[in-house]
């Protein structure tokens, strides 16, 4: 094997700067759109086990629609299709004049995307709980509102902490097809140092690294979130 392995270049100027920069796209664009994903799931989870028929249809659909289509379909989507069908100014505006619309619109794709899995762990959850405390609930006076604002949402949201943690560190993997749009994401910079340097192991190992070391911190994080929601007496019922 005759590779010329260089690691000092991932140091040297300006590919430590890209990868920096990178490393920052990529957490800027994960988290605006965990935000959305969460507050739009939950929202759509809930929907979904409400007696209502009409919101739980709209609930359904708008997972079926969202989880069954690509990600990268998605982005397509809103980067190239959305703006043509916009009115000719706000298409325009879209097109030329939104301040950073590659990172704009991998925020929203992404999120959307991402609600339609959030949405089902949090109607997963809600359904896990016992029709027994719903019916307890509602024979001491609580509506539905209340119903879930303090029996429901409480404890469905404390036993989903764990596939949620997962949700969360699919969208910062997920965040790498933003390169796709021309967002220089932490994938597309190192693809970028690979192509200036020629040295793409280097340089894919890079990204690969602060990937796993986000990862782990994400989980360390959310473990401690976990035990610090956990309710008293439930680890012992479930062993």
């Amino acid at each position: 094997m005759n590779y010329n392995w260089n690691w000092t270049v991932l140091v040297q100027e300006p590919y430590l700067e890209w990868l920096i920069s990178g490393l920052g796209w990529t957490v800027a664009v994960a988290l605006c759109a965990w935000i959305i994903a969460f507050s739009l799931g939950s929202l759509i989870g809930v929907l979904r086990t409400l007696p209502n028929k009409a919101l739980r249809a709209f609930g359904t659909c708008y997972v079926e629609l969202f989880r069954n289509v690509p990600l990268l379909v998605q982005m397509f989507i809103w980067y190239f299709a959305v703006p043509e069908l916009m009115p000719d100014d706000i298409g325009r505006w879209m097109k030329r004049d939104m301040p950073n619309p590659e990172f704009t619109t991998a925020v929203i794709a992404l999120g959307l995307y991402t609600a339609s899995r959030v949405a089902e762990q949090v109607r997963a959850g809600i359904e896990a709980i016992p029709v027994g405390l719903v019916s307890a609930a509602v024979s001491s006076g609580m509506n539905v509102r209340k119903v879930y604002q303090f029996i429901l949402l409480p404890i469905s949201f404390r036993t989903i902490i764990p596939p949620l943690t997962s949700e969360f560190l699919t969208i910062f993997k997920n965040s790498s097809l933003a390169l796709t749009i021309g967002l220089l994401e932490l994938t597309a910079q190192s693809q970028q140092i690979a192509e200036y340097t020629f040295q793409g192991f280097e340089a894919y190992t890079a990204a690969t690294v602060i990937y796993v070391v986000i990862a782990l911190i994400a989980t360390l994080l959310m473990h401690q979130v976990e035990k610090g929601l956990r309710i008293d007496g439930h680890e012992n019922r479930e062993s």
